[in-house]
C-alpha cells in the first residue's frame, strides 16, 4: 500500500491539509502568492504537493483521515487564495519528524527562495533538535560544511540586523562586513544603520569595516589620550551614532555620524536642552544645522527606495558561501 501511495497523485480538499509543524519559511510574499493565486486559477497547480497520512482520533469516538503538509505550502496557500477546492498531491507514508523536516528544508532550498535568515533557522533546528553535525546538514543538502557554518553565523547577528534582512533591508553579502565586528556590537549598528539609510553595496561595506578594524588597532598602537577617548565613547552613547573626535594643537574637531532627518532633528534637540539646561550651547552651530535638516527634508521624496546592492561577481558570492569567510582569522586590517 505505500509503495502505491508513493508512486501515486491524489485529489485531495484543500481543508483536509494541515500546515507543515516543521516548515523553515516564516515570511511568505503576498504579491508574490497573489501572483501564483493568479497563474493556478488560469492553468491550475501544476506540481503536486507532498504530505503525509494523519488518523486523527475524533472527540465522540472514531477515526477521521487528514493529512499534513511535508513540501509546497505556497502552493496551498495560493490555491486556497485562487479559491481551488482540490489539489493534486502525492502521499508519503513512514516519515518521521526528522525525515518531515528534512523534506521541507530541501524542497525549499531546491527551489532557492527559502529566505537566508529562515534557512539558517531550519539548520539550527537540525543541529539543536536533531543532532545533526554541520558536516552531516551539508550532506543532506548537497552543499559544503562551509555553507552550512556560514548561514548559522547570520543568527549570531544583533535581533535588529537579523529583521533587517528578513525585511529585505540588507542583502546576505552584508552579512559578512557586519560580521567582522562583532567584537564592536556599538560600531556594528552603526554600520548596519549605514548600509540601509545611505544605500552601501557589499564591497563600500566590507571597506567600512576594514577600516573600522583598522581604526581600532590604530588607537591601540598609538595609545590614544584616555580622556579624548572617554569623551568619544560618551558622546556616542549620548547621540547613539559614531562620533570621532580629531585633536589638533590649535584645537579640533568632532565629527558625527548621522543617517537621517530624523538623526539630525535628535542632535538638534540635545544641543536646544542644553542651551535651557544652562549648560553652554552653540546657537550658530544649531541654526546651520536647523537649516540642514531644512534642505534634508525637502530633498526626502526624492529619495529611490531600493534594497541596497550586492555588488559582488557571482564568483565572488559562490566562493562566499563555499568558503569559511566569515571567521574572524580570515580578515586583515
Amino acid at each position: 500500500m505505500s509503495n502505491l501511495y508513493s508512486n501515486s497523485i491524489f485529489w485531495i480538499d484543500t481543508d483536509k491539509i494541515k500546515p507543515n509543524p516543521f516548515q523553515p519559511r516564516r515570511d511568505f510574499d503576498e504579491a508574490r502568492l497573489s501572483d501564483l493565486a493568479m497563474s493556478i486559477k488560469q492553468y491550475g497547480v501544476l506540481q503536486p504537493l507532498t504530505v503525509s497520512r494523519v488518523e486523527v482520533e475524533k472527540e465522540g469516538g472514531g477515526l477521521v483521515t487528514e493529512y499534513e503538509l511535508i513540501a509546497g505550502e505556497r502552493r496551498l496557500r495560493a490555491s486556497r487564495l485562487a479559491g481551488v477546492s482540490q489539489v493534486p498531491v502525492i502521499i508519503r507514508t513512514g516519515d518521521t519528524a526528522t525525515m518531515k523536516l528534512e523534506l521541507a528544508i530541501i524542497e525549499n532550498l531546491q527551489r532557492e527562495d527559502l529566505n537566508v535568515v529562515d534557512r539558517a533557522r531550519a539548520f539550527l533546528r537540525l543541529v539543536n533538535e536533531f543532532k545533526f553535525t554541520h558536516n552531516e546538514v551539508a550532506k543532506k543538502i548537497g552543499r559544503s560544511r562551509e555553507y552550512v557554518t556560514n548561514s548559522l553565523r547570520i543568527l549570531t547577528l544583533p535581533e535588529e540586523i537579523i529583521i533587517g534582512l528578513s525585511e529585505g533591508k540588507i542583502t546576505d553579502g552584508h552579512t559578512r562586513p557586519l560580521l567582522m565586528l562583532a567584537d564592536h556590537p556599538e560600531e556594528q549598528l552603526v554600520l548596519f544603520k549605514e548600509i540601509v539609510y545611505k544605500k552601501i553595496t557589499v564591497r563600500e561595506a566590507e571597506r567600512l569595516a576594514r577600516r573600522i578594524a583598522f581604526d581600532r588597532v590604530r588607537k591601540k598602537e598609538f595609545m590614544p589620550d584616555p580622556e579624548i577617548t572617554e569623551l568619544e565613547e560618551e558622546f556616542q552613547e549620548k547621540l547613539g551614532t559614531r562620533v570621532h573626535i580629531d585633536r589638533s594643537e590649535l584645537g579640533g574637531q568632532i565629527k558625527i555620524d548621522f543617517f537621517s532627518t530624523e538623526d539630525l532633528r535628535s542632535i538638534l534637540d540635545l544641543i536646544k536642552k542644553s542651551e535651557l539646561s544652562g549648560k553652554p550651547s552653540l546657537p550658530a552651530q544649531a541654526e546651520m544645522l536647523e537649516k540642514h535638516i531644512a534642505s534634508m527634508s525637502a530633498q526626502a521624496g526624492k529619495e529611490e527606495d531600493d534594497i541596497p546592492l550586492d555588488d559582488r561577481t557571482k564568483d565572488e558570492i559562490q566562493k562566499a558561501d563555499e568558503a569559511d569567510l566569515y571567521n574572524i582569522s580570515n580578515f586583515t586590517v
